[in-house]
C-alpha cells in the first residue's frame, strides 16, 4: 500500500503538504489539494487507522449492546429499526458500529467494559439489554462515553420513547369508545413496562375504571405463544374484558389468534390493542389500534448526543430526552353504544 512519503514523491510535494491536503487543511490550495488526493486513490492509499486513532485519541469506532430477552435479535421489529436509523446517522458522521460480543457461554470471553476497551471504542449505546446486569453497570460507570435507549442511569445521556403519554392516550381512547372492562397483558418487569403500568393505572383511576385483578396479566414482550395462552385465560373468565391490550404489537398476533380460534370476530365481539406500530400491524385485517413510536427518530437522536458527547464532551448537557409517538387508531378497537352494558 502506498504511503505519504510515495505520495508526495508522486505529486512532488513535501509529505506534510500531502498530510494537510489528505487531512482538508484550508491552507493548501484547492487545486493542489485535489491532485493530491486524487493522486493518493490512484495509488490506492488508505488512512491508517491506528496511526489516526493515537494522534487524534479517537478510533470512530461506536459499540452498540443489544440483547434481546426474546431472543429474536435484529428480527426485532422495534430494535431494528431504532438501531439501523442509529447506525445510518453515526455513518454519515464517520463513525462504524460494531456489536459487543454478549455470548456469555464462549470461553475466555470479555465483559462488555473490557470488549469496548479492547476495541477502543469512542462510545457505547445500550439498548434492549437488562440494565441491571453488573456487567452493564460496570460499563455505565466507567469513563466510555454512553448513550441509553428507554433507560435512565445517572449522569448519562437517555433517550426515551414517552411510554407514560402514549399508554395514556391509548387507554383514554378505548375509554372515549365505551369500554370499561378492559384487561391489561404487560410485559416483564423492566424501565418500560414500569412506566406504561404506572401511567396505566394512573389513566384508569382519572377515568373511575375499575381493574379486577384478573384483568391485569403478565406475557413477555414479543412473546406471542404466551400472548395466546393469556389471552384464553382472559376469554374464561366469567366476565371477560371487551378490550384486551397487549404488551406490544407482536405479541398481540398472538392474542388474535386465540380470538379468531374461538370463532369470535374483531372488533364485533371483543377488541384488541397494541403498542409499538409495527409495518405488520398495518397490514392486518381489521387494523390494529395501536402507540406508534417512533424508531427513526428514537435512534438518530440517540446517535447525535452519543458523538456530540464523543466529540464534544465539555459542552453536551447530560439530559433525558423525550421522543413524542402517536395513536394509530386502526379498525381493533370496537365503539360500543351508550347504552351498552358491557
Amino acid at each position: 500500500m502506498a504511503s505519504l512519503k510515495d505520495i508526495a514523491k508522486a505529486c512532488g510535494v513535501s509529505t506534510a503538504t500531502v498530510s494537510k491536503a489528505l487531512n482538508n487543511h484550508n491552507d493548501i490550495g484547492s487545486d493542489t489539494k485535489e491532485y493530491i488526493k486524487r493522486t493518493a486513490k490512484e495509488m490506492g492509499y488508505f488512512p491508517n487507522l491506528s496511526a489516526r486513532a493515537l494522534k487524534t485519541n479517537r478510533t470512530h469506532g461506536i459499540g452498540v449492546l443489544f440483547v434481546d430477552d426474546a431472543m429474536s435479535g435484529l428480527k426485532h421489529d422495534y430494535f431494528s429499526s431504532v438501531l439501523d436509523s442509529f447506525k445510518r446517522t453515526a455513518e454519515k458522521s464517520g463513525y462504524d458500529i460494531t456489536f459487543i460480543n454478549s455470548c456469555r457461554n464462549r470461553p475466555g470471553r470479555m465483559t462488555y467494559l473490557e470488549h469496548s476497551r479492547y476495541r477502543c471504542f469512542d462510545g457505547v449505546v445500550l439498548a434492549c439489554i437488562d440494565f441491571k446486569d453488573p456487567e452493564v453497570i460496570e460499563l455505565v460507570q466507567s469513563d466510555i462515553p454512553v448513550v441509553t435507549i428507554d433507560y435512565i442511569f445517572n449522569n448519562r445521556i437517555a433517550v426515551m420513547s414517552d411510554n407514560v403519554a402514549g399508554m395514556q392516550e391509548l387507554l383514554e381512547y378505548i375509554y372515549g369508545m365505551g369500554h370499561r372492562r378492559i384487561a391489561y397483558i404487560h410485559g416483564v418487569a423492566s424501565a418500560v413496562t414500569g412506566k406504561r403500568m404506572s401511567s396505566f393505572y394512573s389513566t384508569a383511576e382519572k377515568l373511575g375504571i375499575e381493574l379486577p385483578d384478573e384483568y391485569i396479566r403478565e406475557a413477555p414482550y414479543r412473546d406471542s405463544a404466551s400472548a395466546y395462552t393469556v389471552t384464553n385465560e382472559l376469554l374464561d373468565l366469567k366476565s371477560p374484558p371487551t378490550c384486551i391490550i397487549y404488551p406490544d404489537d407482536f405479541a398481540a398476533f398472538g392474542g388474535i389468534n386465540a380470538i379468531r380460534e374461538r370463532g369470535l370476530r374483531i372488533p364485533e365481539d371483543i377488541s384488541v390493542a397494541g403498542y409499538d406500530g409495527i409495518s405488520a400491524a398495518r397490514h392486518l385485517e381489521p387494523q390494529l389500534t395501536t402507540i406508534w413510536q417512533d424508531a427513526e427518530q428514537i435512534g438518530c437522536v440517540a446517535a447525535r448526543e452519543l458523538i456530540k458527547l464523543i466529540e464534544r464532551p465539555k459542552t453536551t448537557i447530560i439530559d433525558r430526552i423525550i421522543i413524542q409517538g402517536r395513536l394509530v387508531e386502526g379498525k381493533s378497537v370496537r365503539r360500543l353504544p351508550a347504552d351498552s352494558k358491557l
